[in-house]
């Protein structure tokens, strides 16, 4: 309890270095852009509409308001994607940095993380041009995204950490994490209706897969306009916080023999 209360104190110290380089990866990432931040709404919008022109004859007739429904998965598998894979190089990345001065090395994880949540919070302009350009339905849950927002984040940090370990120690991981998160997209309900799935994939799907938990709970209070139902929820929560504490568990305990190998 001692060492927790230590890390959690240690944390908040650094808590300023933090800012700085979600600051730093936020410029970094829109350096020398003329449209600057726009982008951030600018590029989920333009995927949507390349997605929606490509599978508009396939699923629209079976999913009222498509564009809503896909963009709704979009930007949370998005954010997730590009974030982890962020994530996985935040060690590797800082190394000469962690090999001149002591701070805590999750910090940069962490930062990575932060910045893609910063990402997506922007991204949610897009969305919202997107429900009213499509006649899209607003109700009072619309307000509980930022608890579905949180369960992601969790999640995404404890992955995020796990793959920074992991690539510490096994570069090849990066190309085996991209090959995951293909499948891991084609088997996310992102652009087609989970129905149509046959029964034995659904129900992997249903019980498996981490960002149905996530997707199934934004869809419900953005595109249908309901709390969530307490299943969904109590896995979401309950993924990421097991993610958490398996990531934060490999990190730590890994940590000290990084600058071995970085």
């Amino acid at each position: 309890m001692k060492l927790t209360i230590a890390r959690l104190k240690e944390f908040w110290h650094y808590k300023d270095l933090l800012k700085q380089l979600v600051i730093r990866d936020l410029k970094l990432k829109y350096r020398r852009s003329f449209l600057g931040y726009l982008w951030s709404v600018l590029n989920p919008l333009l995927i949507m509409i390349v997605m929606t022109v490509v599978f508009s004859t396939m699923f629209t007739k079976d999913i009222e308001n498509f564009p809503v429904y896909l963009f709704t998965g979009q930007i949370l598998f998005n954010f997730m994607n590009q974030s982890t894979h962020q994530a996985m190089q935040s060690i590797n990345g800082n190394a000469a940095l962690l090999k001149k001065s002591y701070m805590p090395k999750y910090i940069f994880t962490f930062s990575k993380i932060t910045s893609g949540l910063v990402d997506l919070i922007f991204s949610m302009g897009a969305l919202v041009i997107v429900m009213l350009a499509t006649g899209a339905r607003f109700s009072k849950y619309n307000l509980l995204f930022p608890f579905v927002l949180l369960q992601l984040y969790v999640f995404c940090l404890g992955l995020g950490m796990f793959l920074a370990q992991a690539n510490v120690f096994f570069r090849d991981i990066q190309y085996i994490y991209n090959a995951v998160t293909t499948a891991w997209l084609y088997l996310t309900p992102i652009f087609y209706p989970i129905d149509s799935l046959p029964p034995k994939v659904m129900w992997f799907v249903k019980h498996c897969n981490p960002m149905y938990f996530y997707v199934g709970q934004f869809r419900d209070v953005i595109y249908v306009g309901k709390i969530p139902g307490p299943m969904i929820i109590l896995a979401g929560c309950t993924t990421a916080i097991l993610m958490l504490g398996i990531g934060t568990w490999c990190f730590l305990r890994n940590q000290n023999r990084f600058i071995l190998y970085i």
